[in-house]
């Protein structure tokens, strides 16, 4: 995963955090619940982000100007 994806994952747990904490601060059983999902799920990403190799983008054309 990209700097830019773990960044954005980030940002999704953060704001599934921000979410569920208002949602049990009000009372508000849907923004909890929601929050929560939000969060758990930009956790599994960086989970999956962490076991994945770093592969750098290629673009299929390294090695092309030697023939």
């Amino acid at each position: 995963m990209s700097v830019f994806g773990r960044a954005k994952a980030k940002a999704e747990e953060l704001f599934g955090r921000a979410e569920q904490l208002y949602g049990e601060t009000h009372g508000d059983a849907a923004a909890t619940l929601d929050g929560e999902a939000h969060r758990l799920e930009a956790e599994a990403e960086e989970e999956q982000a962490e076991r994945a190799p770093d592969r750098r983008d290629d673009d299929g054309l390294a090695g092309a100007g030697t023939h």
